[in-house]
This record gives C-alpha cells, sequence and structure tokens, in this order.
C-alpha cells in the first residue's frame, strides 16, 4: 500500500516529484521509497519509461496539454477516487504557469521547489442500525464542486491558488503560511480600522471575482479564510459547498440523485494497461434545456444564511452576502459572535447585536437582512478607502 510522504513543484511546467512510502510487507525489510515525476495531463498514446534508480524507478508519464478553463466535467461518477483516476480530465488540469505568483522555498542550479497541498477524498463507511452508510456522493459532490471553481475562475490573488491534480491522488493547491480569520479574531485583542478596512476589501474583491463566474463560495465562514504572515494577504479556500447560479436548487433533505434528468453514469472499467491508447470517455452534456439540480447545504453557524439553514435557499450569492456580513461582524467587534440556531432559522439576531459596530456598522445591517427584503449583494464598488496613517 502507497502513502504519499511529499509532494514538490518542481520549475519545469506542470511536472510534479512525488515521494511515496512503501509499506514494508515482510517482517524486517525497511520501507522503500519511490520517487515519481507526473506531469499535468495525459497523452495516453505514449508509452511507460523506466528509469533505474538508487531509491527505486522513476516512472515518466507524458500529457498532452488541454485548455485550462474548458467546461470540467459535473456529472458525478459513483466513486469519489474515479475523478482523479487514469486518464484524468484535461479540464482538471494545471493552468498554464501555475507558480507564477508563488515563492519557491529552496532554488538550485537546475530547479526551483516549492511547497503545496494535496488535497485527497476521504471515504468513510459506518455501519448504522444493521446497515452499512458512506459518505461517498456527498464526497464526490464536494471535489467537483471544488474542481468546477478552481477551473472555471480565473487566478486571483485573494483565491487560493489551484496547481492541478495528481493521477490517483486528489487536487494540488497553493500551500498558505498564515492563519485563518478565526485565529486572528481569538488571538487579536484588537487590531485598527485600516486593517479591518484591509481585510473588508480583499475579502469583497475575491467575492465578487468568485460571483461574476456565476459560482457561489457555499461555505463562507472565519474558518474557511486564511490571512498570511508575510504581508496579511486575504485568501479564500474550501469550495467544496460551491453552486453555480444556472442550476435549479434543492434542500439537503431531498435525494436529487434520483431528480436527475440526465442519468449519472456507472464508473468506467479501467484498462489493463494505463496506457493504453484510447480517448477518455466523457458522456454527453445534457440538453440546454436541462438545469443541473445541486443541493445547498448549511455551511459553518452563525455564518450560514436563515434560508440555507430552512432549506429554501434559492439565490446562492445573497447566501455569501450574509456569510460576508457576519463575518464583518466579527472583525468590527474583534470578537467571535453567535446567534441561537433557532433564532437565526426566523431571520432574527440578538437585541443589540448591530450596536456599537464603528467601522462596517450600516453595511452588516443591509447583508443581514431577509434575502427577500432587500438584503444587500456583493459589488465590487463598494471597495472602501483605506484611512491614511499620519
Amino acid at each position: 500500500m502507497m502513502h504519499v510522504k511529499r509532494v514538490t513543484l518542481t520549475s519545469k511546467k506542470n511536472w510534479w516529484m512525488v515521494e511515496l512510502d512503501e509499506e514494508d510487507k515482510g517482517a524486517g525489510t525497511p520501507a522503500q521509497t519511490h520517487a515519481a515525476i507526473v506531469s499535468e495531463s495525459t497523452a495516453v498514446n505514449e508509452p511507460q519509461v523506466l528509469r533505474p534508480s538508487v531509491t527505486g524507478t522513476h516512472r515518466i508519464t507524458t500529457y498532452e496539454p488541454g485548455p485550462h478553463a474548458s467546461a470540467p466535467i459535473y456529472t458525478p461518477p459513483n466513486q469519489p477516487t474515479s475523478i482523479f483516476s487514469f486518464p484524468t480530465p484535461t479540464s482538471y488540469s494545471a493552468p498554464p504557469n501555475p507558480t507564477q505568483n508563488l515563492a519557491p522555498c529552496a532554488t538550485g542550479s537546475a530547479s526551483e521547489l516549492f511547497k503545496c497541498i494535496v488535497k485527497k477524498p476521504n471515504v468513510v463507511q459506518l455501519e448504522i442500525n444493521g446497515e452499512m452508510q458512506s459518505n461517498a456522493n456527498d464526497v464526490t459532490t464536494q471535489f467537483l464542486a471544488e474542481l468546477r471553481v478552481y477551473t472555471t475562475v480565473t487566478r486571483h490573488r485573494n483565491i487560493t491558488a489551484f496547481l492541478g491534480s495528481l493521477e490517483n491522488v486528489g487536487m494540488v493547491l497553493e500551500y498558505i503560511d498564515g492563519h485563518t480569520l478565526w485565529d486572528v479574531v481569538r488571538e487579536s485583542p484588537g487590531f485598527s480600522i485600516e486593517k479591518k478596512i484591509d481585510y473588508h476589501n480583499q475579502l469583497l474583491d475575491g467575492l465578487t471575482h468568485l460571483h461574476s463566474f456565476g459560482l457561489s463560495h457555499g461555505d463562507l465562514s472565519l474558518l474557511n479564510v486564511q490571512a498570511t504572515f508575510s504581508a496579511d494577504t486575504i485568501k479564500l479556500l474550501d469550495f467544496g459547498r460551491s453552486v453555480s447560479i444556472d442550476s435549479t436548487f434543492a434542500s439537503p433533505d431531498e435525494d436529487i440523485y434520483q431528480q436527475q434528468e440526465f442519468p449519472i453514469p456507472p464508473p468506467r472499467p479501467r484498462p489493463n494497461s494505463r496506457f493504453i491508447g484510447k480517448s477518455p470517455i466523457i458522456p454527453p452534456p445534457p440538453p440546454p434545456s436541462t438545469r443541473k439540480v445541486e443541493q445547498i447545504h448549511p455551511g459553518t453557524r452563525p455564518f450560514s444564511a436563515p434560508e440555507v439553514l430552512r432549506g429554501e435557499c434559492q439565490d446562492p450569492l445573497l447566501a455569501d452576502a450574509y456569510s460576508f456580513g457576519m463575518i464583518l461582524v466579527c472583525l468590527d467587534r474583534c470578537a467571535l459572535v453567535d446567534v441561537k440556531p433557532w433564532e437565526q432559522r426566523k431571520d432574527a439576531l440578538p437585541k443589540g447585536f448591530l450596536d456599537g459596530l464603528e467601522v462596517f456598522g450600516e453595511r452588516c445591517a443591509q447583508y443581514l437582512k431577509r434575502w427577500d427584503q432587500g438584503r444587500r449583494r456583493l459589488v465590487k464598488e463598494d471597495m472602501m478607502d483605506v484611512p491614511i496613517q499620519l
């Protein structure tokens, strides 16, 4: 059984250095380490090349580059692991020059090394009341939703960078050397008005960029926003609950897999050779009149919008605006806040909840209204001027 030990991105375009630990199958035998160099999208007609090395075998797989922002395949497979199975769709490949805005952690005469995060599906099975239950469908939906964001939205400084996918492993993301806004608010006794407005502007810039592509975040909270240590740059992450505004929305209690007007394809059988010269089988797209059915799940309380908690959300971008308003309350107060769930479901806020907000008071009142009673949308024109320190 193989375990990923380390994944490093070199300076050569779209090539990865992956270290794998091989578990010892015999007593007293030390584990072997294999290094593999893998590129970003597949030309399956290329032969496998094996080269001897001191540590094991180097396998080189060449790929045909494909367009980055081509429409992702969003019909969920039955198993999450099939998302990254060979051949990985070119729509999940790395964008051109994925490390252009990243600082290397080390440099050499022939290469640069970058830290990165590998995110892989984690399927759990539990026996409940004598029946086996699995989170496979939800894991698949979340990974495809996140891939849709990363392969549709153009690069932005306030959105975590997507560095491609690793065959049979998962997606590769920018490593953020920072801490969450939850940590910032919890650990800081107070910070300046300038810093609050700067965080507001960066968050608004990233979210409006995401919304301009017709996609929501879906789980915006202090825990899903990080600030870098070096420059206090805000980074949005975790888009597993993102939905498209062009979809038809369903509550989490509905079985959308039975409602689909186009069927979920069965798992595609894997050929004996992983390098067989055939094109990937891509299911035909649904008819133009057919809208994708997507569930809108509650996110982290108290940042989740009341209509989402009730299972009645029909505008995911307005739901993000509510979450943004709750974050602004926390930033303005430099404190964590909460709302009783039964009150929040009724669009009610505790008495005095918005009192004393010196920076974002008026905006929070607009963002936290009922979605159908004048809640304010997120627009880039709402950027605030940062006061000049004398």
